[in-house]
């Protein structure tokens, strides 16, 4: 999906980098998304969702460890001894 390629672009190229100190990943996430113009939305069983003017919605979920990806949603993935976010879909 083409929506997902360009958020791995805008998570993995940041408009601000993530200073966990100063906020979560969850709402930097979030803030990055929303900056670049997509509608984040609340999500029951994820962190978030994106949703587009189709109806259409992604789902995401964050984590500090990659050992709590399960490949049910899409994660967005804080490395802290690189400090580089990287981005794991469903369709990886």
């Amino acid at each position: 999906m083409e929506a997902l390629k360009v958020i791995e672009k805008i998570i993995t190229n940041p408009p601000i980098p993530h200073e966990p100190y100063k906020q979560t990943l969850k709402n930097w996430a979030m803030y990055c998304l929303r900056d670049r113009g997509f509608i984040v939305i609340y999500a029951q069983n994820a962190d978030f969702a994106v949703q587009f003017k189709t109806g259409e919605k992604l789902y995401f979920k964050v984590t500090n460890n990659v050992i709590d990806v399960d490949g049910k949603v899409n994660w967005i993935v804080w490395d802290s001894t690189t400090k580089t976010t990287s981005l794991i879909t469903t369709q990886s």
